[in-house]
């Protein structure tokens, strides 16, 4: 028919045009074109395996539509039975089949013949068979063999007892200590009694390390600005702080020495300087830390006063800190000291003194001669006679002798007041 003109298509569509039609049609399949190539199997001889067949093919090159999945036939065809009345049958998905590397393992045979049949089945259904030619051949389990399978069986049980009767005792152990491992033994003062250092991945090679000059005299010896080797990854060299032991420093001052730098082998934040590596092996013993250029916070809050002498050197500036600076100082200190706290150390000897000034005016917590682990216990009592840093501790440390968390809080506050004043010393008078 004739379409008006002023009429749009969707308007002669909608009257004059009846519904669309839709029809399907389906070709018919292609004969032998599903089938597989080059079906082989093998039979898997060993000791740790018994009766495995490994069965590999190949897909059909051109199936009709696609391959689902294929299925695996087997059964025994000995001379005494002609064939199993109905044998196994597997089947292996298509995906399993390419995960397995175009294979499909059949385990637990007996001894004997067997034909082995695949056939893909396809979206249009079951295809061709394919069988092994010619049937494969499991053999006996020979008596050296099997005797190898039962020792390993029986060595396998005689392991797991072992392991489970060390396990109970060892919770035994635990769980009940002996009468023996309870007994109390007495030193003049246990504090005195030190452990010999034992190098582990921290030791690093004396050659590798090199003093460039002398920064300074430390708690233990004299402190150099050097260059070390191969010392963190990605670096050749590494410019660090060494810390050395004096020439006459006694086996225990050298033992203190170690064990400094041991407790900063726990330490691994931005805040807290870090440790880089010890020689301990040969004299003298070399502590490698972080290097921090303006060196100790009080020198250098000293260094930036008004009226401070113009001969010292001024590192980081002229004008005194501001406070902006001050305040971020007290930020980067009072995170380095909730780490500690996180990690349950006690640092005992929080000062200026012992934060160090990083080349970018970060500020680090430093120098932990003084720091015990008290992960085990809340406090810890100082039971020596030694100098103490009185007028940085808290009334409980000073009457009673004991430190904490708290105790370094309180420290803290002296150490703010410490920055307000650019390093006066607390308590003048005492």
């Amino acid at each position: 028919r004739s379409r008006h003109e002023n009429e749009s298509v969707a308007d002669y569509n909608d009257k004059w045009c009846s519904n669309r039609s839709y029809n399907t049609f389906r070709t018919p399949e292609r004969v032998n074109a599903d089938i597989v190539d080059n079906l082989q199997a093998e039979v898997i001889i060993s000791n740790k395996t018994l009766g495995e067949v490994n069965v590999t093919w190949k897909p059909p090159k051109n199936p009709n539509g696609f391959v689902v999945a294929y299925s695996v036939y087997y059964a025994r065809v000995d001379e005494s039975i002609p064939l199993a009345p109905s044998g196994l049958q597997g089947c292996v998905t298509a995906d399993e089949y390419e995960k397995n590397g175009h294979s499909y393992t059949l385990r637990s045979l007996a001894p004997g013949n067997y034909t082995i049949e695949v056939t893909p089945i396809t979206v249009a259904g079951a295809g061709n068979i394919s069988a092994v030619h010619p049937p494969i051949f499991i053999p006996e389990r020979t008596a050296e063999s099997a005797y190898e399978w039962v020792w390993g069986v029986v060595g396998g049980c005689v392991m797991m007892g072992a392991l489970l009767g060390a396990g109970l005792w060892y919770a035994r152990r635990a769980l009940l200590p002996s009468a023996e491992a309870n007994k109390l033994f007495a030193s003049v003062n246990p504090e005195y009694v030190s452990t010999m250092y034992v190098p582990d991945e921290w030791e690093v090679p004396r050659a590798s390390v090199e003093f460039i000059r002398e920064l300074g005299q430390g708690s233990f010896g004299m402190v150099y600005e050097g260059l070390a080797k191969g010392i963190e990854k990605g670096k050749t060299e590494t410019r660090c702080a060494v810390k050395t032991v004096n020439e006459h420093a006694t086996d225990r001052e050298r033992q203190e020495f170690l064990n400094e730098a041991s407790v900063m082998k726990a330490f691994d934040t931005f805040h807290v300087v870090r440790l880089l590596g010890v020689v301990s092996r040969g004299q003298p013993t070399l502590v490698i830390m972080e290097l921090m250029e303006f060196g100790d916070l009080k020198t250098y809050l000293r260094s930036h006063r008004p009226d401070a002498d113009a001969s010292l050197p001024r590192k980081g500036g002229s004008d005194p800190p501001t406070l902006e600076n001050i305040l971020q100082m007290a930020i980067e200190i009072a995170d380095g000291m909730a780490y500690l706290s996180a990690k349950k150390f006690v640092h005992r000897d929080l000062a200026a003194r012992n934060c160090m000034v990083a080349g970018d005016l970060t500020v680090k917590v430093g120098d932990f001669g003084m720091t015990r682990d008290i992960y085990e216990t809340d406090y810890y009592r100082k039971g020596t006679k030694g100098l103490l840093p009185v007028r940085w501790m808290s009334p409980e440390s000073l009457k009673d002798g004991v430190f904490s968390s708290s105790s370094d809080v309180w420290s803290y506050g002296v150490v703010l007041w410490e920055m307000a004043t650019l390093a006066m010393q607390p308590y003048q008078g005492l």
